[in-house]
């Protein structure tokens, strides 16, 4: 009987529904994406056919049913008419390339005259424009023109925006206040990368005193609404127990979040909470399927962490070769322990020919970089005159930087 009541009130809920859509004007249906608009709006435009309002949303209609041949017809005649929100749509038509060839020079035509005529949507897209040099030359100061009088309307994108260039320096001298005062105007409207912005701040000491758990709650802000960088930095803050109580239950969910988001630091470092079991069960095959994703994209410490795994056996089989692939990618990129185990292969012969040359050199890369390991081994390369010619003194140098960096076996060499 229950069951009766449910359906009786949905059935009558949907007939007021239709009947309310049914009395809807063009402009409401448009602005809903119904897809009675177009009928609805053709209708009143036969009624009123110079009406640039009609135009413009009877050209809005045709969009939100993938006809961007019509969209830009009737767009095109309501911006003729002088319709500023036309004309900012329409600028965004040719900016794409929908229903009319890509053209940025008549883009940046119609959306100037819809900022000149205080559109905040268009001076902000104006604003874009001068800022990536796209039918026009590139001009950060214009940029920074439309961002700020669009801003001053209170459009939380051109808000982000312009804190983002006085973070960076662009068309304005690079100024902390200024963009901490942007991005919290934007931030307190719930714009997600400024909410993410302005805990960088708080975590970094970039225009106001260092403050972890003001940049824990902005992140949060942020990470809620999906934001990537922000779920990363919030697992991070987690594990570490910046700004809250460490837990590395918690981090792990950030971490996730953040890495089937595809963002390489984080699925590097949720191969590692894998790899460690640091709020989950140590599982090396998962550990290994986020490295490979991280390191895939370019990840130093992923591609070495591989390294490792293939270079141990560790749920791979063991790989030498793979080893050194993953090593010299790592090496490349100039981390400095990838360079060291890199040069241990060329200097033992494991998995490649033996080259002491290389090994001098990978050991000295990093070595420089204050590596005690490295520098333990460029010594011992010195002292035994393995492949190089001995050289006491230059060993003994390095054998003391080893030692005073905290790697005791090079201390009996002072």
């Amino acid at each position: 009987m229950k069951v009766l009541i449910v359906m009786a009130s949905i059935c009558g809920g949907m007939a007021v529904a239709l009947a309310w859509t049914f009395t809807k004007s063009c402009d409401e249906l448009a602005r809903l994406g119904s897809s009675k608009a177009v009928g609805v709006c053709q209708k009143e435009l036969a009624q009123k056919p110079d009406d640039d309002n009609l135009q413009l949303h009877l050209g809005v209609a045709y969009a939100n049913q993938g006809d961007d041949v019509n969209a830009v017809k009737w767009l095109t005649k309501s911006a003729n008419q002088g319709n500023t929100t036309a004309q900012n749509d329409l600028a965004m038509m040719y900016v794409k390339g929908e229903g009319v060839t890509q053209d940025y020079a008549k883009a940046v035509a119609w959306l100037t005259k819809s900022a000149n005529q205080g559109v905040a949507e268009a001076q902000y897209n104006l604003g874009g424009m001068y800022y990536s040099g796209r039918g026009v030359t590139q001009d950060y100061a214009q940029a920074v023109e439309w961002y700020t009088k669009s801003a001053n309307q209170g459009l939380a994108k051109a808000q982000f925006n312009l804190g983002s260039m006085y973070v960076n320096g662009q068309g304005v001298a690079q100024d902390y206040t200024k963009a901490l005062e942007w991005f919290t105007k934007s931030a307190n409207q719930g714009f997600a990368q400024a909410q993410n912005s302005l805990g960088l701040m708080y975590a970094g000491e970039q225009g106001v005193t260092q403050d972890h758990a003001e940049a824990f709650k902005w992140f949060t802000k942020s990470a809620n609404q999906g934001n990537a960088e922000a779920q990363y930095v919030l697992a991070v803050m987690y594990q570490m127990g910046q700004g809250v109580t460490q837990d590395h239950a918690e981090a792990f969910k950030w971490f996730t979040k953040s890495a089937h988001q595809g963002l390489a630091r984080a699925q590097y470092d949720l191969g590692g909470v894998y790899y460690l079991g640091y709020g989950t069960t140590k599982d090396y095959a998962k550990a290994f399927k986020w490295f490979t994703k991280s390191a895939n994209q370019g990840d130093a410490e992923a591609q070495y962490s591989l390294g490792v795994m293939y270079q141990q056996g560790q749920f791979v089989k063991q790989d030498d070769a793979k080893a050194l692939e993953w090593f010299t990618k790592s090496a490349n990129q100039g981390l400095a322990k990838a360079q060291f185990n890199l040069g241990f292969m060329y200097n033992n012969g494991q998995g490649v020919e033996q080259d002491h040359d290389k090994a001098l050199a990978l050991y000295g890369e990093s070595a420089n970089q204050g590596l005690a390991e490295a520098q333990h081994n460029l010594g011992a390369m010195y002292h035994d005159g393995k492949g190089i010619p001995k050289n006491p003194q230059t060993a003994k140098q390095w054998f003391n930087k080893a030692c005073d960096n905290g790697y005791k076996d090079a201390c009996q060499y002072r």
